[in-house]
């Protein structure tokens, strides 16, 4: 990459995996992108349900989930880095203008666009009340991407970007967000060649 060529920053894009990505940890996966910067790039993919719901995270964790919209909910498999960690993708806590001048979370990424990533486990207290954020996607993983590393699967045809829609993340049915991931580029998957080809 030239000095003169700006970086494209993905940050709040989702990476739709191509047809020909045939790695089992993300064939057919849509990853939401919480920071993507020159030293590389973190998300957490929002389509692959684990066999645990919210209900049983909750209890592995010794907290009460009295929440009804949450019980049956999925947790997902966010990437195969820290799998044994949770990772929470809410909607802002707060409006900009309300917002307090510390964060409410011991630990939370603020994501340009709108969304916040907590990795605290305050923020699953918070939801076990009904206190807590009301939109969430909980993963257990996240993906990551070392410096150059995405840039170059994207110059291999890995991946398909596009600015995300959180309705995709909180109100799509998980087994429709490829397909409506797509969508967002004006696609269906029938029209993307499983064949990566280079001109």
């Amino acid at each position: 990459m030239s000095k003169d060529c700006a970086p494209t920053n993905l940050t709040n894009h989702f990476l739709i995996a191509m047809p020909g990505l045939h790695d089992p940890l993300f064939e057919h996966s849509v990853v939401y992108l919480c920071e993507h910067s020159q030293r590389g790039a973190l998300g957490l993919v929002i389509n692959k349900p684990c066999e645990i719901d919210l209900k049983g995270l909750f209890d592995k964790v010794d907290l009460p989930l009295t929440r009804p919209d949450l019980q049956k909910a999925p947790v997902f498999y966010g990437g195969p880095v820290q799998t044994e960690r949770g990772f929470v993708l809410h909607e802002a806590t707060f409006s900009d203008k309300d917002k307090p001048e510390h964060p409410v979370y011991a630990s939370t990424m603020i994501i340009p666009g709108g969304l916040e990533m907590t990795t605290s486990r305050d923020v699953l207290e918070a939801i076990s009340t009904g206190s807590g954020p009301r939109k969430v996607l909980i993963s257990l993983g996240y993906a990551a991407w070392g410096e150059g590393q995405l840039e170059s699967e994207l110059g291999e045809n890995s991946w398909l970007t596009v600015e995300a829609d959180t309705r995709l993340i909180f109100e799509t049915p998980v087994a429709e967000r490829y397909a409506q991931a797509l969508k967002l580029l004006g696609l269906e998957a029938w029209m993307l060649s499983p064949d990566v080809g280079h001109a």
